[in-house]
């Protein structure tokens, strides 16, 4: 395997706003170890515009840029199974297509997997940012060890899905992102963890989060509530999660599906995530 090499994924839907497809696409291209291949899944037909700037960024990087389009929206975990089938490097970095990457992001997790071989996860710490970049207002930290991150995963996501750097063949072992609503990502991670994948979270932030005041309204919702609960369920009966882990998050759901915005906005600024 090289460690230098890398394929980029990401997916976009027609609700993408172009000025922050624009500046997550850029944030991939200024990596001070630049990817060989830029994966971009078109979830359905989307915009003329996104269309546009994708065409833009075939003529201006050849051979950079492979394009998978679906006849329809799938939804996020499944889109980006069929990217990933695509991806002609070992080694993934995930990317959102609203979210900016540091400059050496991608550097620090490759340096990673060539210290050791075993690791299959590397992810990072997150900076949340309102309209701006500079106006950040809280990070969400995930723990740096393998163990510590083993404990998380029993009621949390222990990874930060956009910054996660993974080896293409452990998530298709574990046969890949499934049909989850909304938490795609943590029952994949707790598959890998589960079937002995390696991990790691280097403890700074090199990913800033596009978020906003709509973001806790999502996150209030009994579809997301409920889609969290049944995951960590499913790994209670595996005996994954013990039943006191499995309390706590349903407990934690429904006091967040039944919280005010603004009370839910309290818990998690000063719970869930470290505020600035």
């Amino acid at each position: 395997m090289n460690n230098t090499k890398y394929s980029v994924l990401m997916s976009i839907y027609h609700k993408e706003k172009p000025d922050f497809f624009i500046e997550s696409i850029e944030s991939m291209l200024r990596q001070t170890i630049k990817p060989d291949e830029i994966v971009i899944v078109k979830d359905g037909p989307i915009t003329p515009e996104l269309e546009k700037i994708i065409d833009i960024y075939i003529q201006q990087e050849p051979g950079l840029f492979t394009i998978v389009p679906l006849k329809k929206n799938l939804g996020l975990g499944l889109a980006l199974n069929e990217g990933l089938k695509q991806c002609k490097n070992e080694l993934v970095a995930r990317m959102d297509t609203d979210d900016i990457s540091l400059e050496n992001r991608c550097e620090l997790q490759l340096k990673e997997f060539e210290n050791n071989s075993g690791l299959c996860i590397v992810g990072t710490w997150t900076n949340e940012f309102y309209d701006e970049p500079s106006n950040i207002v809280t990070s969400r930290i995930v723990p740096e060890k393998h163990e510590d991150i083993m404990r998380f995963s029993r009621r949390r996501s222990p990874f930060n899905h956009p910054t996660v750097m993974y080896k293409k063949s452990a998530v298709l072992d574990c046969g890949g992102y499934q049909d989850v609503l909304r938490k795609e990502d943590i029952d994949l991670f707790i598959r890998m963890l589960h079937n002995g994948c390696l991990s790691m979270n280097i403890p700074k932030p090199l990913l800033l989060f596009r978020s906003n005041e709509d973001n806790y309204k999502r996150r209030k919702t009994w579809v997301n509530c409920r889609s969290y609960i049944s995951v960590i369920y499913k790994f209670w009966k595996k005996g994954y999660s013990s039943t006191t882990d499995l309390v706590v998050v349903v407990i934690g759901q429904v006091v967040m599906f039944l919280s005010p915005v603004w009370l839910l906005k309290i818990l998690s600024d000063n719970i869930l995530r470290r505020k600035k």
